[in-house]
């Protein structure tokens, strides 16, 4: 094999590699059990509701307590104009339910300038007393069901 030949076969091999190794990256940023488990739903927790893990209120960062406390007294809350309005689980990672069943809270993020990407969901009636409590830190791509928060 000449000399050309084989260095052409070498960076083919590197390429091969290095395109291996973005997609697996890509892969494991995507995946929410890489993520720090402050901010998912803990991977050694059991299933709670139709494939939603559970999660301790316990284990969630401080604003969850925060959020779950407003709701519980019905307010304030910090974007009146969307928290507590319906949410309409277009993505279906909650169990199906009737429409008006589920309402989004904005949980902050310290350091954010708008809502940024953490929810709590309720699920149920009444408002302030909800039987569940879904907690998402990646805008709805997903959830575990908050324990300890009530409800249930």
């Amino acid at each position: 094999m000449s000399r050309g030949r084989v260095v052409l076969v070498a960076l083919c091999g590197l390429l091969v590699v290095v395109v291996v190794g973005v997609v697996l990256l890509r892969v494991q940023s995507t995946n929410p059990a890489s993520m720090n488990p402050a901010e998912t739903a803990p991977s050694s927790q059991t299933t709670a509701v139709a494939g939603v893990a559970a999660c301790p209120l316990t284990s969630l960062p401080p604003q969850v307590s925060d959020t779950v406390r407003a709701i519980r007294t019905g307010g304030p809350f910090p974007f009146p104009r969307h928290d507590g309005g319906v949410f309409g689980n277009r993505e279906r990672h909650l169990p199906e339910a009737a429409k008006g069943y589920y309402h989004e809270y904005t949980v902050i993020t310290p350091g954010a300038r708008d809502r940024s990407t953490r929810r709590i969901i309720t699920g149920g009636t009444p408002v302030t007393d909800p039987r569940q409590y879904f907690y998402t830190s990646n805008h709805y791509e997903s959830f575990c069901l908050v324990t300890g928060a009530g409800g249930q």
